[in-house]
């Protein structure tokens, strides 16, 4: 596990898209797995200043995302197929064919996480996976649990989660309460794992995924077996890892 510290949001964002754009240079058809939420936002931006710069080219890239709100799609401006249409894949130049997140749309939960885990498979796994963090620990929408879940699954939505994500709706009783998510062995399966956090809010989190017990109850906690893990995080983030 290797830990990169910034004093601030926008380092935290440069070092994370640098990373991010090695991989593309380096391996231009390479699979990127891709997060939601505020924390990777910055890292987008700057990967598309360095694609209009002609510094990146993702035509060969493709992309699978880590997670969708059930029962939302691409016509919802809170869906995450739209989030990432805004946030990054409309201003560079990705193929369409090439971008692929779960159907929420689709009320069959079975059959959407057996096809999602099929559509990861079919690409020979993700290269880079970016991850942000929840204040409970919850990666993707991995809650805590009583058990590590592995594969793609429709999962409820804890308090806290809706809590969090309610600054994204109306109001909290808009947010939905199930999403569909990849499981933690998806993501333990990717060859490298990025993950990002910034604020105090998450440093409790941080902490735990780093020092503390491998337990379901901080899903997290489960890359401090894995292989290559890369933690980006601000000082605040950071606070309380000795």
């Amino acid at each position: 596990m290797r830990i990169y510290r910034a004093s601030n949001y926008e380092e935290l964002s440069r070092k994370a898209a640098n990373i991010i754009s090695s991989q593309v240079i380096l391996k231009p058809d390479c699979v990127l797995g891709l997060a939601t939420g505020s924390s990777p936002i910055g890292t987008y931006k700057q990967l598309i200043e360095w694609y209009k710069k002609g510094d990146l080219d993702f035509s060969q890239v493709k992309t699978v995302n880590l997670d969708e709100y059930r029962g939302l799609g691409k016509e919802s401006d809170q869906s995450y197929v739209y989030f990432m249409h805004h946030n990054l894949f409309d201003h560079i130049n990705i193929k369409p064919e090439n971008i692929n997140l779960p159907n929420g749309k689709n009320p069959d939960a079975v059959a959407e996480c057996k096809r999602y885990d099929g559509v990861i498979e079919s690409m020979g796994g993700v290269d880079i996976q970016l991850l942000g963090i929840g204040r409970n620990g919850h990666i993707g929408f991995n809650e805590p649990a009583p058990s590590f879940e592995r594969n793609t699954h429709c999962v409820d939505l804890t308090e806290s989660t809706i809590e969090a994500n309610k600054r994204f709706f109306a109001s909290a009783d808009d947010v939905p309460r199930q999403a569909y998510t990849m499981g933690i062995g998806s993501i333990m399966m990717a060859k490298t794992v990025l993950l990002i956090a910034s604020g105090k809010d998450k440093a409790e989190a941080i902490k735990n995924t780093i020092q503390g017990p491998i337990t379901p109850e901080c899903p997290a906690s489960v890359l401090q077996l894995h292989r290559d893990v890369i933690i980006v995080a601000d000082d605040d983030a950071l606070s309380l890892v000795d």
